[in-house]
């Protein structure tokens, strides 16, 4: 409420006295000051200050000819502000800007996707936005760096330049699964965030046939995917066998890393795996 009635009475002040404001050189401060920095203001008269900004307003009382000297974390919003004393004989008005600092205390960090298979091209998109300890973005180009570390073999670095505030990049992932680190810095400031490279589809997709009570059972090699990875369990395989205009098809999870499943023997079958879009062996059985 102390804050409202004061930007009201600045107001008031500034709205009674519009000539003078614009022109009046009475009042000196700097053109530019830096987010929580001290600075001082001097006057050729008696009176009130005040200064209105984005989300503040200080009120001060200054005398001729003695300097104000307003401390450190007075004004730390960034933005453009009016100064206006206030007094007796008249007023008198400045503008200044205040400016973000240039020292990194957060970095907003959106990294994605979190989970994603292994060697993708630009699989992987980081973006910063890089605030100082006010909160205010430093809208100056400032230096970031992406490390990607992944869980076998040289991390990856990137390094580039903000532009108004932001920075982002993309990585690949490696032929290794894993969990990987993104991380990203901005002076003394890093942001870290998980990337877990999963095995991608299958790949040479492999299957042995050898009789069973049930007739045949059809099991697959170990399944991996184009890097040598292990495709995690439950993902699904199928089996398929032609025979005679007929066809007989099963769908089955893979269970520590192989898929198997038994159907009925026909001479001359044709036996069939796929898994996705990958198509493995077929087999025909003539016994």
């Amino acid at each position: 409420m102390t804050t409202r009635l004061l930007f009201l009475a600045a107001v008031i002040v500034f709205a009674a006295l519009p000539a003078a404001l614009a022109q009046d050189a009475g009042l000196t401060l700097p053109k530019t000051v830096q987010a929580g920095q001290s600075f001082a203001v001097s006057s050729s008269g008696n009176g009130t200050l005040y200064i209105i900004g984005p989300g503040q307003v200080l009120k001060k009382s200054v005398r001729l000819r003695e300097p104000l000297q307003l401390p450190a974390g007075s004004l730390v919003n960034a933005g453009h502000y009016l100064a206006i004393l206030a007094s007796d004989s008249g007023s008198q008005s400045a503008t200044f800007d205040v400016l973000p600092s240039q020292n990194p205390a957060r970095i907003s960090f959106l990294a994605e996707p979190s989970r994603l298979p292994v060697d993708l091209s630009d699989g992987v998109a980081g973006a910063v936005y890089v605030f100082d300890r006010f909160g205010n973005l430093i809208v100056n180009p400032t230096p970031v760096s992406f490390e990607l570390s992944v869980p076998s073999g040289t991390p990856q670095q990137h390094s580039v330049v903000t532009k108004y505030g932001a920075a982002w990049t993309k990585m690949s992932t490696t032929a290794h699964e894993g969990i990987g680190s993104f991380v990203a810095r901005a002076g003394d400031v890093s942001v870290s965030r998980s990337v877990y490279q999963v095995a991608g589809d299958p790949c040479r997709l492999t299957m042995t046939v050898q009789p069973s009570r049930q007739g045949l059972q059809l099991q697959t090699d170990p399944v991996r995917d184009c890097s040598g990875n292990p495709v995690p369990d439950g993902t699904i395989v199928s089996f398929s066998e032609s025979y005679d205009g007929g066809i007989s098809t099963a769908d089955v999870p893979l269970k520590h890393g192989i898929a198997k499943v038994d159907l009925p023997a026909h001479r001359g079958g044709l036996l069939s795996v796929a898994s996705g879009v990958v198509l493995g062996n077929q087999i025909r059985w003539e016994k």
